[in-house]
């Protein structure tokens, strides 16, 4: 690749916003929800997709329904996202916004896969 186009591609690279946010995954089958922040929003969803496919997501509840219903069960949705761009805290944004949609949507037990206090 010639220099000038690498180093086009590379400051374009950095000039990439990076946001963070908070994302849904729905049973639609029985309404069940899992809540999560992330730093990183940028290809969540293949990877917590790629994980519940693989049998490997850190949730057991959320996979065992997984297996159980199969992938077309599920939807994903991101609730709130912010740019990360001038915050000093990344991970404590995150956490505040996720306890706030944890707060409203209260998915434990059998509203959802989430454990309280988590």
């Amino acid at each position: 690749m010639e220099k000038q186009k690498r180093k086009e591609l590379l400051e374009a690279y950095k000039q990439q916003k990076t946001i963070m946010g908070v994302v849904q995954i729905k049973n639609e089958k029985n309404g069940k929800l899992f809540i999560m922040g992330f730093p990183n929003l940028k290809n969540k969803w293949a990877s917590q997709r790629t994980q519940l496919e693989l049998g490997r997501h850190m949730n057991l509840a959320l996979q065992k329904d997984w297996n159980e219903f199969g992938p077309s069960a599920f939807s994903y949705e991101v609730l709130e996202e912010k740019s990360t761009e001038d915050m000093l805290d990344v991970r404590y944004e995150v956490r505040q916004m996720e306890g706030k949609w944890l707060e409203k949507l209260t998915p434990y037990g059998d509203r959802g896969y989430n454990k309280p206090g988590l």
